[in-house]
């Protein structure tokens, strides 16, 4: 069956067939509704297992022999060490000494630590990547250099993709701070803590063979457990598994940038000026500095009107810990730990609930957190008139992102991007976005430093706003603004080759992303 492209219901180009599996083009938020049963791994017997409970094997290597490693096998890893992770290059390092290839890694997420694994890409060790190309992973696969294609899903799509069968996992590898000998397994404790490993829940649940790989072994029972021991089929015992430092990144601090902090100042008096703020509100913010600074914004109105936010959803890091423990927030939902505070506070507060996408951002279930939210608080590489954004490439066309939780958050009661109006003398409101990972439909606020535009289905914040101070104006006031400031810049060449899609959170295909087209002009 040969590669053929459609447009979807946004008129963009996309193939029927990825590395050889048939796609469902986008049909619209709610279109798609899943049919049949969720996918069951193969049933195993408690009589193949040790009666003691005692899973450990020798080394990494002979556990992923005995997990059936092979060519052409699916091998799944977690990003809750971001770029501290130590396992992955491990794994395929081990891959590619015993000569296995076309390997798929689905990683929950890849950050720059994973930049060897470009050899191995290179050498037919992996086949392709799904899951997020970030960095120099990105560039590569860019420039049309990797042998599959790659498939760019969010945190929840990723869960929506395994329950569904979407996906089947051979072999998936569990980083784990601390673990027991029959795979019991957390990440809030041990000299890796890293925090919660919700990211990994879904492999652990759905995989054939599931390995934990710990450098921290504890007697049984390992409490608590975030990964269960029943879902485990071995244990491996390392030197060190992740750098829990590394957990922390620029993404993760709030801005010094006065222009950043304008944004943040002028998206925080939006939501007061709109009703949002008051007693019993949620939110969720981003990672980005500009996101991490509008929640401190937040916590400065809750405090001078002695009220409280009853919970905030996303990652947890020292900002939101600061308002759990003086009493300003009621509950941490929390998806992913972001700094060594949201490992401690982890540990320490019941009110720090460990969550995953299943609860928080899985669209083929029976609801999810993300609806719930009064607002939430994203960032975007591009937005264009019509209110689409982008996330994983640059207007230069480079897949430099990936999606994370970003498109999952958009069913929030108010979606609010605060953004930049150039970057670089480049404009970030476009025509049209070089790469759709959201539709506008699902965006109401677009917060730039010379104004704020409302998406005109919102007439309901459009009429509460209309005799504010701040400065409303439509999209195209905006565009025109920052055409004058930098110009119309040229639109990014592409070949004829696409290089990876991404899906939307019910596992059709929004976007296509393409090959950058580097001969001269």
């Amino acid at each position: 069956m040969s590669v053929k492209f459609e447009k979807n219901v946004l008129g963009r180009l996309v193939p029927n067939l990825v590395n050889g599996k048939i796609q469902i083009p986008f049909q619209g938020v709610g279109k798609h509704l899943p049919k049949g049963n969720k996918y069951g791994a193969p049933i195993v017997s408690c009589a193949d297992f040790p009666a003691d409970g005692n899973k450990i094997v020798p080394n990494l290597q002979e556990a992923l022999l005995k997990a059936g490693l092979r060519n052409g096998a699916v091998i799944s890893t977690h990003h809750h060490f971001r770029n501290g992770d130590l396992l992955a290059v491990q794994i395929f390092d081990i891959a590619h000494s015993l000569g296995f290839k076309d390997l798929v890694w689905f990683p929950s997420a890849s950050f720059e630590c994973h930049q060897p694994l470009i050899n191995y890409l290179e050498d037919g060790t992996i086949h392709h990547i799904e899951g997020s190309m970030n960095g120099s992973l990105g560039r590569f696969a860019s420039e049309g250099k990797m042998k599959g294609m790659g498939v760019l899903r969010s945190h929840g799509g990723r869960h929506q993709a395994i329950q569904d069968g979407e996906i089947v996992i051979d072999i998936a590898v569990i980083a784990a701070p601390t673990a027991d000998a029959f795979g019991n397994a957390t990440g809030d404790r041990g000299s890796a803590a890293c925090g919660l490993l919700g990211f990994a829940l879904a492999d652990s649940q759905y995989a054939t063979k599931v390995i934990v790989a710990t450098d921290n072994i504890v007697p049984f029972p390992c409490v608590p457990w975030q990964i269960q021991g029943n879902n485990v089929d071995f244990v491996v015992v390392l030197d060190q598994i992740g750098i829990p430092e590394k957990i922390v990144s620029g993404t993760t601090e709030i801005t010094k940038s006065p222009d950043r902090l304008l944004l943040a100042e002028m998206t925080a008096q939006f939501c007061d000026e709109a009703g949002i703020i008051h007693d019993g509100f949620s939110f969720q913010a981003g990672a980005g500095g500009t996101a991490l600074s509008i929640g401190v914004y937040f916590a400065e109105m809750l405090r001078k009107r002695g009220m409280n936010a009853r919970f905030a959803r996303g990652g947890s890091n020292k900002y939101l810990v600061k308002m759990l423990e003086e009493g300003l927030l009621d509950y941490i939902l929390d998806g992913q730990t972001f700094d060594l505070e949201g490992v401690r506070s982890m540990r320490e507060n019941k009110g720090h609930v460990n969550t995953s996408p299943f609860t928080s951002y899985n669209y083929h279930g029976k609801g999810n957190f993300a609806s719930m939210l009064d607002v939430v608080v994203l960032g975007a590489t591009e937005v264009d008139l019509n209110f689409n954004a982008n996330v994983v490439t640059h207007s230069d066309g480079i897949l430099l992102h990936g999606v994370g939780g970003w498109q999952n958050c958009l069913f929030a009661k108010c979606t609010i991007l605060p953004i930049p109006l150039f970057r670089d003398r480049i404009p970030v409101i476009r025509d049209e976005v070089t790469t759709i990972c959201g539709p506008g439909e699902l965006i109401d606020v677009i917060v730039t430093e010379r104004g704020i535009a409302i998406n005109p289905m919102r007439t309901d914040l459009l009429d509460k706003l209309k005799y504010s101070n701040l400065p409303i104006k439509t999209m195209q006031q905006l565009k025109e603004e920052v055409d004058a400031i930098c110009g119309v810049p040229e639109k990014p060449m592409f070949t004829n080759n696409p290089i990876a899609v991404v899906k939307w959170v019910d596992g059709t295909v929004i976007d296509t992303v393409w090959e950058v087209d580097n001969t001269e002009k």
